[in-house]
């Protein structure tokens, strides 16, 4: 622990700003997959201003141990906090399965993770006693983080996991619209195809790239759920709570990355459309 609250006083956090509601939502993935939580969260509040950190020269976060993604977690988290932000979005499904507890222990700010956003929006899509399937990286799987997140909703859902590790890979080369991406997808989930499912969750903010293929295996009964949108109306819910709405004019954007911010910018604005300007790199 004293070494954990080194790094942070290290970095230099600090708690103290004039005009809190100005202060940037600080938002992490392992690589640009947290892009399609900053999009949403760039749509629904388009007053804040928000500083996106990917970390690219450690992606991915799914076949790394659980002690390697909460040191990368807390290091990112305390350089974001260095930046004196008033809520820390973590956007990697991984890190919000491994992490979480730790980065809210040591963090002065809200912290709000993916998982339980995109547990509330599946229970929502499925029926009751209706079959959910989690996707995700194979660290998020094993965590089993979604599935106990349903479990203590109460909800009577049967809850199925499948981790699909080349997803990430496949988003990052850009390869969203190749026949391998399609082909990977078959391989991981056809086979629940004939299990009946009722949702489908993207446990992995890399894996929105891939809905539309991972849509078209699945079949047209099949909800897919995308967390973004959920995790984004939750920062807004918990931000106006807080009376830290930014609801002035377009907020500013900052994107930094840990390695090739001229790969970074060009996938972002291929893969979703997405003007990130100059980005910044800040190594570990």
């Amino acid at each position: 622990m004293r070494k954990k609250t080194e790094l942070f006083k290290k970095a230099g956090v600090r708690n103290v700003c004039p005009r809190p509601s100005e202060r940037p939502i600080g938002v992490f993935d392992s690589g640009l997959g947290g892009l399609t939580v900053f999009r949403e969260l760039r749509a629904q509040l388009p007053g804040e201003n928000l500083v996106y950190f990917g970390d690219t020269a450690r992606v991915p976060y799914g076949t790394k141990s659980a002690e390697a993604v909460r040191a990368f977690s807390l290091e990112i988290t305390a350089f974001l906090l260095k930046k004196k932000v008033k809520l820390l979005v973590v956007a990697c499904n991984t890190a919000s399965s491994l992490a979480l507890d730790q980065i809210r222990e040591l963090s002065p700010v809200p912290v709000l993770g993916v998982i339980l956003p995109g547990v509330e929006a599946a229970l929502a899509a499925a029926p009751a006693g209706g079959k959910v399937l989690v996707t995700g990286t194979s660290a998020t799987v094993n965590s089993r983080a979604y599935s106990r997140a349903l479990a203590a909703t109460g909800a009577r859902v049967r809850v199925l996991e499948k981790a699909c590790p080349l997803f990430v890979p496949i988003v990052e080369e850009g390869w969203c619209d190749r026949p391998v991406a399609e082909a990977v997808a078959r391989e991981y989930l056809l086979p629940f195809r004939k299990k009946k499912v009722d949702a489908l969750i993207l446990g992995c903010t890399h894996y929105p790239l891939l809905k539309k293929i991972i849509a078209r295996v699945m079949g047209p009964r099949v909800r897919i759920v995308d967390s973004a949108h959920a995790a984004a109306a939750r920062a807004r819910l918990d931000l106006a709570e807080r009376g830290l709405l930014n609801s002035g004019r377009l907020g500013w954007s900052q994107f930094i990355v840990s390695d090739a911010p001229e790969r970074f910018s060009a996938l972002a604005m291929k893969l979703l459309g997405i003007k990130t300007g100059k980005v910044s790199v800040k190594r570990f």
